[in-house]
């Protein structure tokens, strides 16, 4: 049985959830959630631009294209979603970062993603 971390945001408090529509979350509970097995770090709570989604793709990682096969609907601008935090490291570091949700993003990005990048992108309360 996989064992979730505990789930607490990068701000010290219980972990928010993210989305349940379209459904997020390494584990599809609707949260940043994460655990050893999660190699990907899907920890940061992010609200999708067109920009990012286009950089996404070009970079190899096609998140807006339907796979109805996976029931995967594709991700639409507007939609929040918990990204990889080394791929949001990297739209920072090519400027094109979507904002982040610092209340639903798992405590465990920092291990990847400078406290600083998450609070210069942070649509809510620091």
């Amino acid at each position: 049985m996989i064992e979730k971390d505990p789930s607490v945001n990068v701000l010290g408090d219980p972990l928010k959830p993210c989305s349940h529509d379209p459904l997020t979350g390494y584990f599809r509970d609707g949260a940043c959630n994460t655990c050893t097995q999660d190699t990907g770090s899907h920890t940061v709570c992010v609200v999708l631009t067109a920009e990012f989604l286009a950089f996404s793709k070009y970079v190899g990682n096609d998140l807006s294209t339907p796979r109805p096969e996976f029931g995967f609907e594709g991700l639409k601008p507007g939609n929040q979603w918990c990204l990889c935090a080394a791929r949001f490291l990297q739209a920072h570091d090519e400027g094109c970062a979507p904002k982040v949700r610092l209340a639903s993003t798992h405590k465990s990005a920092l291990d990847i993603v400078p406290h600083a990048v998450l609070l210069h992108h942070a649509m809510d309360a620091q």
